[in-house]
């Protein structure tokens, strides 16, 4: 089993930068993709970004490629979610997902999941 604790979310102005983290339990980190998504209130959970096991592949979603930066460190069992520029509609609850067997941006393949960090931008 992977447990997985998110930080790093908080109240940022329109034009301002955070980075999340993912912490995840566990011996067997780097055999797992990591994704980022977000549900923001009355909307259904969508992907943001995902990385492959070693860091060798990511893939962002077009709303925020240019804005956001998935990385991690397997060394510290730990995904980020560098989040630049932020707006208003990138206000969500942000939680991220280990996939053991699959490199997919369906939210139906990931195996488990954080219990999500809040992020609010302000106008």
């Amino acid at each position: 089993q992977v447990q997985l604790v998110e930080s790093g979310g908080g109240l940022v102005q329109s034009g301002g930068s955070l980075r999340l983290s993912c912490a995840a339990s566990g011996r067997t980190f780097s055999t797992y993709s990591m994704g980022w998504f977000r549900q923001a209130p009355g909307k259904e959970r969508e992907f943001v970004a995902r990385i492959s096991t070693f860091g060798g592949s990511t893939d962002v979603t077009d709303s925020v490629k240019t804005r956001f930066t998935i990385s991690r460190d397997n060394a510290k069992n730990t995904v980020y979610l560098q989040m630049n520029s932020l707006k208003p509609e990138d206000t969500a609850v942000y939680y991220c997902a280990a996939a053991r067997l699959a490199w997919t941006r369906a939210s139906s393949q990931y195996d488990y999941w954080g219990q999500g960090t809040q992020v609010t931008v302000s106008s």
